[in-house]
């Protein structure tokens, strides 16, 4: 008598305090669960993204991740996972730069290679790397490559690729370490079709082998990768609209919201606000929406210029707001300046955190932070942008949502209120600033790549965030973490406030941009509601970690309310 093996998930590991990731035997459980959870969804569950071995399911609330875990633990995969997401053929020529060899490494040569990898059907497993990078599973195991030893710093965008037991597409130039055996021309991600993804996971691919492709219209600059979030003032035929003028985005500003939530399966982070908090405090301010679209910048610098009757906000890295209001002049249409040298502009200061009017013409400068990093400018009605997947957000990594704003740039405000009155000022939290910030941590979902004496120096010693964080990541300078298990760790999801560990052993917390997979270990992550604050921690400042049991770890009730936790540098010194 047949003995009927029932498919289980074999552990499950907490990511953070909202997240959590299961262990599986193989693709076809991790599949098998995917589709489980995409039909009946588990109480509090948010988002789902699988990865090579492991499933990682998000909630709502940490209390929802915590019931997850068992929940997980009790379903029963052994129903195979359904492939209904339709055929995609992808013509390819087989020219590669890495095909001979890949028919080396599989004694295949390379006509072997190109009739090994069209002369079967395979799956998209899961998403990951870039929106649009499918990670396709193939019937078997013949075209198994490992990465190559060094990567290159630019593939081309439409190359097909090896690498594991894996093919991809890229779809968009961009560095990478896989073994190339072709090109196509299809397009694998176009934000103009309703389903922007040509192959999602449940996909199935088939590659044909043709002499030539279409070839793809050339892939826009960064720059323009989105629509801009506004439009030159004055364009023949267009009506000027009420709203705001940027006269200088000083170091980076961007459009941001609440995030654009639910498109893992796509290889789409959130992006978002980093530091939400202010974002919400600034929309209430003004009777918006929490959620609606607001200025980030970073450093000061930033110069508005009000187009028509504007109600502002700005909440965030306390800095002095100043405002200009010139008498009689009009400014320079692109510079914003030649103001009448003989008119003295009259001149205004205006509080952090309360409401105020931006009159026709004025123009409102956001000086340096005088601690904190990042300041939020909210307008009365949002701004108003079209958006990409839900959210108007821009995603510096994927180049999804609106690009960077520059000078000359008009953002209309929108009508995103909540209220017919503005809010009262409030009092903010405190930022960081020379002291050491204190970010509480849950271990893991892999501090069993390091032993005792890693975790330790992890939260023993102050690390300085580098000039080279961005939205991404804050990539940390100190002494480097050992491992204390060595090899490759296939890709699986991960989460903003990642602590990921590197070869080098030098940590990246992950922000809001960060990649949605990943491969190295991550010893630990960052309790939800303190991510605000270390998005706060400018260039040049410290932080310090700090292991918090699972109890210790819940939210407040007002997150926004929330204090950074800091400690002197005198303080630090005897705690060493």
């Amino acid at each position: 008598m047949e003995t009927l093996t029932v498919h289980k998930v074999l552990s499950v590991r907490p990511v953070g305090t909202r997240a959590v990731l299961a262990e599986l035997p193989g693709t076809q459980e991790v599949l098998a669960l995917q589709t489980l959870l995409l039909e009946s969804p588990l109480p509090g569950q948010v988002d789902v993204l699988a990865a090579a071995q492991t499933v990682m399911v998000r909630a709502d609330s940490p209390a929802a991740a915590r019931r997850m875990g068992a929940l997980l633990l009790e379903l029963d995969l052994t129903a195979r996972a359904k492939q209904d997401g339709g055929l995609v053929f992808i013509d390819t020529v087989y020219d590669g730069e890495d095909l001979a060899e890949v028919g080396r490494l599989t004694g295949l040569g390379a006509e072997g290679v190109i009739k090994a990898h069209t002369g079967q059907v395979w799956t998209v497993a899961f998403a990951g790397f870039a929106p649009g990078f499918g990670y396709m599973v193939g019937e078997n195991q013949t075209l198994e490559v490992p990465r190559r030893s060094s990567p290159r710093t630019a593939v081309p965008a439409g190359s097909v690729a090896l690498a594991g037991n894996y093919s991809a597409v890229y779809p968009r130039r961009s560095p990478g370490g896989w073994q190339l055996i072709g090109r196509t021309g299809a397009r694998m991600w176009d934000l103009d079709r309703a389903e922007p993804a040509l192959a999602s996971p449940g996909h199935r691919v088939q590659f044909r082998a043709v002499r030539e492709v279409v070839t793809m219209a050339p892939e826009p600059a960064a720059s323009e990768a989105a629509p801009a979030a506004g439009t030159p003032e004055g364009l023949p035929g267009q009506e000027t609209r009420s709203g705001l003028r940027v006269v200088s985005p000083g170091l980076q500003s961007l459009i941001q919201d609440l995030g654009r939530h639910g498109h893992s399966a796509l290889g789409v982070s959130a992006a978002g606000a980093l530091d939400r908090a202010s974002l919400r405090r600034a929309n209430r301010l003004v009777g918006n929406g929490s959620s609606a679209a607001a200025i980030e910048s970073v450093a000061g610098g930033l110069r508005v210029q009000a187009v028509g009757d504007q109600v502002l906000a700005v909440a965030g890295a306390p800095s002095t707001l100043t405002i200009d209001s010139p008498p009689d002049a009009e400014p320079d249409a692109e510079s914003g300046e030649g103001y009448d040298a003989g008119k003295p502009a009259r001149q205004r200061i205006v509080p952090m955190a309360t409401p105020f009017a931006l009159l026709d013409g004025e123009i409102l400068t956001l000086g340096a932070p005088e601690s904190g990093f990042r300041s939020y400018l909210a307008v009365r009605g949002g701004v108003d942008t079209a958006p990409v997947l839900g959210s108007r957000s821009t995603d510096t990594m994927s180049g999804i949502g609106p690009a960077p704003l520059a000078a000359g740039q008009l953002l209309a405000s929108g009508d995103v209120t909540e209220s017919g009155v503005v809010g009262s000022p409030e009092l903010q939290p405190d930022f960081p600033g020379d002291a050491v910030t204190v970010l509480d941590i849950v271990p893991g979902p892999r501090a069993d790549w390091f032993d005792q004496a890693a975790m330790d120096s992890l939260c023993g010693q102050d690390w300085v965030v580098k000039p080279q964080s961005n939205r991404v990541g804050m990539r940390l300078d100190g002494t480097p973490l050992q491992r204390s298990r060595q090899g490759e760790l296939p890709s699986e999801g991960t989460v903003a406030g990642a602590i990921q560990v590197p070869p080098e052993g030098l940590p990246v917390l992950f922000l809001a941009d960060h990649p949605i997979t990943g491969g190295y270990p991550v010893i630990g992550v960052v309790v939800d509601h303190q991510l605000d604050l270390a998005a706060q921690v400018p260039i040049g400042g410290s932080i310090r970690f700090r292991v918090v049991p699972e109890e210790a770890s819940a939210e407040p009730a007002a997150p926004e309310q929330a204090s950074a936790v800091q400690t002197s540098p005198e303080q630090t010194s005897q705690e060493k």
